[in-house]
């Protein structure tokens, strides 16, 4: 990591309160959490939202697919640390070997259609868009997800998965965070 940072064995007041709540299994504090260690309330806003956008009880959007969205906009803006992380939360939920093969093959390649079925193929191809190019969005766009069978509500999730996952590969690729060492896909308990 290219910033300063505390991390979780010097961590002192709020910072080890805020880092004792974040951790996942086995206490680790991803080192995403940890850039954020110089202003502690950053580092609780962004708790905050990804625990609401990934893992809030009242979510309708199926967590292995939101975590297959996070990894293809993840693959799209070339995040490694974030594509690497959920791809390994996302295995852990499909618990398929087969199916996470075929997933995995599909996000890579962009042949959405070899793995999803046409309402994923057409939440895929909005993250696409909404990633490379948000400024072409349309209406229609929109109008698209919901002649798929997506709701308001589904959309709404998919969008903040997709926005969640540009926020945190802008601050992984912005500042150095590196996985050397972690545990891939033990994602924070969550507190929501």
């Amino acid at each position: 990591m290219w910033i300063k940072h505390i991390s979780p064995d010097q961590a002192e007041g709020e910072l080890a309160d805020i880092y004792r709540r974040s951790a996942g299994p086995e206490e680790q504090v991803d080192q995403i959490l940890q850039s954020h260690s110089l202003r502690p309330y950053t580092l609780r806003g962004h708790m905050a939202l990804y625990r609401s956008v990934l893992h809030h009880h009242s979510k309708q959007v199926d967590a292995w697919f939101l975590e297959a969205l996070g990894v293809l906009v993840s693959r799209l803006n070339r995040c490694d640390y974030c594509d690497h992380h959920h791809d390994a939360g996302m295995a852990r939920l499909i618990n398929d070997e087969n199916k996470t093969t075929s997933i995995r093959a599909a996000l890579a390649s962009g042949d959405y259609a070899s793995a999803f079925d046409a309402r994923q193929c057409a939440a895929l191809q909005y993250a696409t868009v909404l990633t490379q190019e948000p400024g072409r969005l349309t209406e229609a766009d929109f109008q698209q997800l919901r002649d798929a069978g997506w709701n308001d509500t589904e959309i709404l999730e998919i969008n903040q998965v997709c926005a969640y996952f540009a926020y945190a590969n802008r601050t992984v690729l912005g500042l150095g965070v590196k996985s050397d060492g972690e545990n891939l896909g033990e994602h924070p308990i969550p507190e929501v």
